[in-house]
């Protein structure tokens, strides 16, 4: 009798006989898209597959639903050795179990992440019975950690026991007394396998010797749990009631048929006081700066920058560039000591956030920099007033609202990898840019740069602009704001990595997945990216471990964006080559989408680099280019720098911006109809911009176009000139 109760319990998550815990919950049944490169098409599964539950049963009326051809993999575990501890080494919890399996959509656990996806928890705290490989350890076991796109024994993508390992665990040390409330689990990340764990049970310890397991109400036997049905998607089981100990265990009951017990996991989890002051206390995880850290959803969000417009309605101004294929504006924040109009010889600078919906710290950190920047300059604060008086900033905390909202209601545990990364019509905005790499390099490679084909403010293809070109309105909207205002220096802010990575994207050989190729102004590139990453507190520390499978701090945190993954039609490629502006992409965290409680450090990580980059545009030489006649300014010239294939141009009132890295530099300035100009600009590492001005002196055929289209009669000097090559033209 015992052993059929025994084996009903462990079926109990497959066949739905409500012998599992009550508070557990599977949230997301549809998988995500694959993450991007090759991924091989699965054979049919042979087992075990996982039966939606049957509602209404009970223990007095036991249904089991049998499926041919499917095998669940269940294996008998002994009880753990030594009886149940006493209830004072196994300190309960107050609270009571969760009563439902229907979760709803948008849910906040009782605790937050113990840690193991944003690497609080360390190497060493994780501990496993056996691994496959180095690269298969219980370090890989993190939730959505990556694997490289070949399948090393350094970088794999999950913990996998060996397969001979009958009784399989992972283990996690909190190392102080610590609330467990829920586990949240996903399979192996990899290109080449599908290994996942389809249910589990979980113990308890204060010593690492003994344990206790997580009971069911109903039947007080060792509750086990569902876990994944594929290999991304993140299941969540809350514990039937919390448990307070120092370790947790994972223990892998069936699997993948023809795979291994392979697992990423995160842990819920709140800490708990040592009343005897045994431990030393992990101090609050924050910040000095009374700001608003929670995650905004898309009327969040609009609220708050309502509240700061209002607050500062003398340096703010909110406007919208567009609108998401589902109707939401694209909302931007623009702070300026004049905000609305451009201002002579002040540049103008972007932070934009949000490109994938799912990567959420980036619009967080905008929100946050933005109430920032309004407090500290009603304070005084003279960085703040500086900033804001010298330079416009505008701030795009959402690119993709439409995917954001889908993120949001998942939640920052349970949106996994890739949900939410794209727009609602599919389309990943990060490659929807044209393509201007490819004719600039072919008309290279035929020496028609720049005499003939221009080496900057490069057209869009005309199969760009028809009407049914695929591209979102999302870009749309951006490339039009980039004509309206002219931008000198941007940043484009990602999550899921800690490193920024630097123009050309797109590898110049088309068959290569990565290439190092640089820009004409790589030596520019490199030290935007280095400021960033050298301030950035989290790329600084040096006890930190990578995230995924690339160890960017060999590299100072920076790497060429085509040397690391090619990436066509990209906005920092076509920002560089439509415009005048200087982009580069930051990776913020490990962690796409942090949990709030997260939310204060990483701002202390990012605030003093998002500040330091935007005074980069004070590195190079500035000026304004003006007809040395009327003195007023020349739209459209082109300022180039010899020794520097890639040119800018003037605004529309004749300012332009030109940013260069310390250095003597020989400076072009010409316009049609103008004589063109050179002169020496030397670019110190003082502050700067260092002025370089330019008067341009018409030419005379422009002078006697002009005089001719005014209907002018011709001065005596001009017209005897024309009669002598009329005659010498006879």
């Amino acid at each position: 009798m015992w052993g059929l109760l025994l084996a009903l319990a462990a079926l109990a998550p497959a066949v739905g006989l409500g012998l599992g815990a009550p508070g557990t919950s599977t949230l997301g049944s549809t998988a995500p898209a694959p993450p991007e490169g090759p991924r091989p098409t699965p054979a049919p599964r042979r087992g075990p597959a996982q039966p939606a539950p049957a509602h209404g049963t009970s223990g007095q009326q036991v249904r089991i639903r049998v499926i041919k051809k499917k095998k669940i993999i269940v294996k008998k575990r002994k009880k753990p050795s030594g009886a149940s501890p006493p209830v004072t080494a196994k300190p309960g919890a107050t609270t009571s179990p969760a009563r439902t399996l229907n979760v709803p959509e948008r849910r906040e656990p009782g605790c937050p992440p113990l840690g193991l996806e944003s690497l609080r928890i360390s190497d060493s705290q994780l501990e496993a019975s056996s691994s496959q490989s180095f690269g298969l350890g219980p370090h890989r076991g993190r939730l959505n950690i990556q694997s490289g796109l070949e399948d090393g024994d350094l970088y794999d993508g999950a913990w996998c026991a060996e397969q001979q390992d009958t009784e399989p665990w992972l283990q996690v040390d909190a190392r102080s007394p610590t609330r467990f409330s829920g586990v949240i689990t996903q399979g192996r990340n990899s290109v080449w396998r599908y290994d996942w764990v389809t249910s589990y049970k979980v113990q308890f310890s204060n010593d690492s010797r003994t344990w206790w397991g997580s009971r069911n109400h109903s039947s007080g036997l060792d509750a086990v749990f569902p876990a994944n049905s594929d290999p991304e998607t993140p299941v969540l089981n809350l514990l039937p009631e919390p448990q307070v100990a120092r370790f947790i265990r994972l223990l892998p009951q069936t699997w993948l048929q023809g795979g291994s017990p392979c697992l990423r996991a995160e842990i819920l989890a709140c800490p708990v006081s040592d009343p005897n002051n045994l431990l030393p206390e992990d101090h609050a995880r924050g910040s000095p700066d009374p700001l608003d850290f929670r995650h905004h959803n898309y009327k969040a969000m609009r609220k708050l920058m309502k509240e700061v417009n209002e607050q500062c309605p003398n340096i703010t101004r909110i406007y919208s560039i567009g609108r998401s294929h589902q109707g939401l504006k694209l909302y931007v924040m623009e702070l300026s000591d004049r905000p609305g109009e451009h201002e002579l010889g002040e540049p103008e600078v972007r932070y934009v956030a949000g490109m994938h919906g799912n990567e959420a710290l980036g619009r967080e950190l905008l929100l946050l920099l933005m109430q920032f920047l309004c407090r500290e300059f009603l304070r005084g604060n003279p960085r703040v007033t500086r900033l804001l008086t010298e330079t416009r900033v505008h701030l795009l905390p959402s690119m993709n609202p439409d995917g954001y909202e889908t993120a949001y209601r998942r939640g920052s545990e349970l949106v996994g990898w890739a949900e939410g990364r794209w727009t609602y019509q599919g389309i990943d905005l990060n490659h929807n840019f044209a393509d201007l790499n490819t004719p600039l390099w072919d008309a290279e490679d035929d020496g028609l740069v720049p005499h003939t084909v221009p080496n900057h403010h490069l057209p869009l293809p005309a199969y760009y602009t028809l009407p049914n070109a695929t591209v979102a309105p999302e870009t749309r909207a951006v490339i039009e704001w980039m004509k309206r205002i002219p931008f000198v220096l941007s940043a484009n802010l990602h999550g899921g990595e800690l490193v920024v990575s630097y123009p050309f994207d797109m590898t110049r050989t088309p068959w290569a997945a990565r290439e190092l190729t640089p820009t004409p102004d790589d030596a520019v590139f490199r030290w935007l990216s280095t400021v960033y990453a050298g301030t950035n507190r989290a790329m600084q520390d040096t006890s930190r471990r990578p995230c995924h499978s690339q160890d960017f701090s060999l590299h100072g945190n920076i790497i060429n964006g085509a040397d690391w993954h090619t990436v066509p039609g990209s906005m920092n490629d076509f920002s560089y080559l439509h415009t005048n502006c200087f982009e580069v992409t930051v990776e913020l965290s490990c962690d796409k989408f942090p949990h709030e409680s997260e939310l204060p450090q990483e701002w202390e990580n990012n605030k003093d680099a998002l500040l330091t980059y935007l005074e980069q545009v004070r590195v190079g030489i500035a000026g304004v280019v003006r007809d040395k006649d009327t003195e007023l300014g020349i739209a459209d010239a082109v300022i180039a720098v010899d020794g520097i294939n890639h040119d800018v141009t003037t605004a529309w009132g004749g300012d332009y911006w030109r940013l260069l890295t310390p250095g003597d530099y020989m400076v072009t300035a010409s316009a049609e109809g103008y004589h063109s100009v050179t002169r020496s600009c030397r670019v110190t590492f003082e502050e700067g911009p260092v002025p370089c001005n330019f008067l341009l002196t018409k030419t005379p055929k422009q002078r006697l176009r002009e005089l001719l289209a005014a209907g002018a009669k011709l001065p005596p000097d001009l017209r005897r000139r024309l009669e002598r090559l009329r005659g010498q033209k006879d």
